[in-house]
């Protein structure tokens, strides 16, 4: 088992900047890849960024230049700085990571304001 607590979440203006924290603890060596998603109200929930074992990035269009995703080199902690925020960028924000037993898990959310 895996868990994930997400913080950093909160309110912004536009152009502003967060950084969104996801610990996982318990079965830490199962870990595999990690990621981060997100929800608007109303949408379906969507990748933002993710990062292999090996430390590879990938990033929604979206958010390309603007989100950096990174992982400490225990590979406890995961984190997405999150600069030139758009109102748009508004959702909660979940961690994922999955296993090398095929398991996946989520952490419980942390919200996203960006005021205009």
């Amino acid at each position: 088992q895996v868990q994930l607590v997400e913080s950093g979440g909160g309110l912004v203006q536009a152009g502003g900047s967060l950084r969104l924290s996801c610990k996982a603890s318990g079965s830490i060596s199962s870990i595999n890849g990690m990621g981060w998603y997100r929800q608007a109200p109303g949408k379906q929930r969507e990748l933002v960024a993710q990062i292999s074992s090996a430390g590879t990035t990938t990033y929604a269009d979206s958010v390309k230049g603007r989100f950096t995703i990174s992982r400490d080199n225990a590979k406890t902690t995961m984190y997405l700085q999150m600069n030139s925020l758009k109102p748009e960028d508004t959702a909660v924000y979940y961690c994922n990571c999955n296993t090398w037993t095929w398991r996946n898990y989520w952490g419980q959310g942390t919200q996203v304001t960006v005021s205009s």
